[in-house]
């Protein structure tokens, strides 16, 4: 199994920029797609921004040019930089990996973390 464990959310005002990391762990695993996505309360969760393994990228319309979501192989790291945050991005964010061990291959979940701003 591989383990997700995402930080860094917390209170910000409107316009403000917040930076969640995820980090992976677990035995001899790759991961391959990563994703954010987020749930507000009585929404849907939504794909917020996602990136492949070669290093394509997709966001959602509403976070585009105020999202950046980036990656570090080397130290299992998913990053979502946050910029000109507004009240409407209130909502828990969920990292998630695809990774692979041998011959398995699955997706993994973080806990989630709250991200509220405030006007």
């Amino acid at each position: 199994q591989v383990q997700l464990v995402e930080s860094g959310g917390g209170f910000v005002q409107s316009g403000g920029s917040l930076r969640l990391p995820c980090a992976a762990s677990g035995h001899n695993f790759r991961f391959d797609d990563a994703n954010w996505y987020r749930q507000a309360p009585g929404k849907r969760r939504e794909l917020v921004a996602g990136s492949t393994s070669d290093g394509t990228t997709n966001y959602q319309d509403s976070v585009k040019g105020r999202f950046t979501i980036s990656r570090d192989n080397a130290k299992n790291m998913v990053y979502l930089q946050m910029n000109s945050l507004k009240l409407e991005d209130t909502a828990v964010y969920y990292c998630t990996v695809l990774w692979t061990r041998g011959s398995r291959r699955d997706w993994a979940w973080g806990q989630g973390t709250q991200v509220t701003v405030s006007a």
